[in-house]
């Protein structure tokens, strides 16, 4: 439980009855999946997380892995980086490009600059992973998570579902023997439960060190809370081919049909169905992926922002620009400066909104305090 004056007090590993009360009670669960699946008490269904039945396991992995439980971010990046958690707006970089694919069958399907297949499918054609975790939208644009093994099933999985999907779900019920080596696609909150995982290892669920390749996604919100059943009523959401929200001078929601026509709605008309527990997330970049991805923004349309953190990031980039299948440039001065801004403005939001949540302190974001006002002195 948390203490008398609300703040999350260690790393101790808590069970199921707190994951309810911290978490999922106190509006703080963003439905990344990663206390279901393995489970039989706890189920990622239609939105939210569902209790089937009480558990009195005093220490379990649902409270262990969860993104928002106590998070020593010193941990996390020792663990991902060999390095401590520093105070760079949008993490750990080795490298940061403006990249798309060179393949037309992706360009023709994908977001932006469909980088996030091209690389899925340079990792599955070099056997650096056996098959790749997405989110991939049904008939009625519901996101599930999907276990991708061929090219054909990684374009399935194109598009942008603006709803959350309880893609760690999906990883939990993989055989608790399966040696598949995998590749999964994440949001910011996906990534740093991932790394957990990685940080304090898996027991009785699929070996986290198969999973060779993390990449994240940017993200500034997911839209919940009734959203689904708004678009049923304004789309025609078996038709519908993608969805996408456009940059500056851009404010809205649109829905592209498969005849190449539109439908928008402003944004401000569904501002309301952003999910609450968006407002205590700290990252937009996925500061805890191998290489994150994002928008390449208005002025140039097509193309993807491409961060590249980890060694194993490096390795499927060089392959994918070795191989033809990846063009890519040094990301513009302006567009880096545009992305410091937009991820310490999220940064600064998410604490200001903690502190007022805990007290004054950072409730699960385990960050010193003297970093958490160097990010946000406010």
């Amino acid at each position: 439980m948390v203490d008398k004056t609300g703040v999350i007090p260690d790393t101790q590993i808590k069970g199921h009855r707190d994951l309810v009360e911290e978490v999922i009670k106190t509006g703080l669960c963003i439905y990344c999946g990663a206390c279901a699946g393995a489970c039989p008490y706890l189920l990622a269904s239609r939105g939210r997380i569902v209790v089937l039945d009480n558990c009195d396991r005093t220490e379990g992995q649902c409270y262990q892995f969860c993104p928002r439980t106590f998070t020593d971010m010193d941990a996390l990046a020792r663990k991902i980086f060999g390095k401590p958690f520093g105070n760079s707006e949008f993490g750990f970089a080795k490298e940061l490009l403006l990249a798309r694919s060179t393949d037309k069958q992706i360009l023709e399907r994908c977001q932006d600059g469909g980088v996030v297949i091209t690389l899925l499918g340079v990792g599955l054609e070099a056997g650096i992973i056996d098959a790749a975790l997405e989110a991939r939208m049904d008939d009625n644009k519901t996101p599930h998570g999907f276990v991708a093994r061929t090219k054909e099933q990684l374009l399935e999985c194109s598009g942008t579902a603006y709803e959350p999907c309880p893609t760690l779900q999906t990883l939990n019920q993989l055989p608790d023997n399966s040696s598949e080596r995998l590749g999964i696609v994440s949001l910011p909150c996906h990534a740093e439960a991932i790394a957990k995982m990685r940080t304090f290892s898996t027991r009785n669920r699929v070996n986290i060190e198969n999973v060779k390749l993390v990449i994240g996604l940017f993200c500034g919100w997911t839209l919940a809370g009734g959203f689904h059943e708004f678009m049923q009523e304004r789309f025609d959401l078996p038709r519908v081919a993608k969805f996408d929200v456009p940059h500056h001078p851009g404010h809205t929601f649109d829905a592209f049909y498969e005849d190449g026509s539109k439908e928008e709605i402003e944004l401000e008309d569904i501002r309301h169905f952003i999910n609450p527990a968006c407002a205590f997330c700290w990252d937009m970049t996925a500061e805890f992926a191998d290489v994150s991805v994002g928008s390449g923004r208005t002025k140039y349309r097509g193309w993807n922002t491409l961060i590249v953190r980890t060694e194993a990031g490096a390795e499927i980039v060089a392959l994918a620009k070795e191989k033809g299948l990846l063009e890519a440039q040094p990301l513009p001065e302006e567009n880096v400066a545009s992305l410091k801004r937009a991820a310490l403005n999220k940064k600064k939001n998410a604490i200001r909104e903690l502190r007022a949540k805990y007290d004054g302190h950072l409730g699960y974001l385990g960050l010193s305090e003297a970093l958490g006002k160097k990010i946000s002195p406010d």
